[in-house]
C-alpha cells in the first residue's frame, strides 16, 4: 500500500480548542499532516483519507517538543470556522 502524506500550516488568530483535546491552545500557526491511501479497484486514482493529526506544542517541554494529535477534519474545520468568526467580530 502506498501512502501519501501532505502536510500544511494553519493558523489561528485566537486561541482554540480541538474536539478530544482537554487544553485550550494558543493563536499562531500549527502544522497539520492529512494520510490518504490509494483507492483499490477503480478505473481512476483516487485517495480515501486514513489518518489527519494536528502538532501542537507541548505545554512543559522546550521550543522543539511538541504532541501529535489525532483531529477529525470536521473538528479541525470548526476550530479554524469559530476562530475566523471572532475575527469578524473583532
Amino acid at each position: 500500500m502506498d501512502l501519501r502524506t501532505t502536510a500544511r500550516l494553519v493558523t489561528f488568530a485566537h486561541p482554540f480548542s480541538l474536539l478530544g483535546v482537554d487544553e485550550i491552545q494558543a493563536a499562531g500557526t500549527y502544522r497539520v499532516q492529512t494520510d490518504e491511501e490509494p483507492v483499490e479497484g477503480l478505473s481512476f486514482l483516487a485517495y480515501r483519507r486514513v489518518a489527519t493529526v494536528i502538532f501542537l506544542p507541548l505545554r512543559h517541554g522546550g521550543t522543539e517538543s511538541f504532541q501529535v494529535i489525532t483531529v477529525t477534519p470536521e473538528a479541525l474545520e470548526a476550530a479554524q470556522l469559530r476562530d475566523a468568526l471572532k475575527s469578524h467580530d473583532d
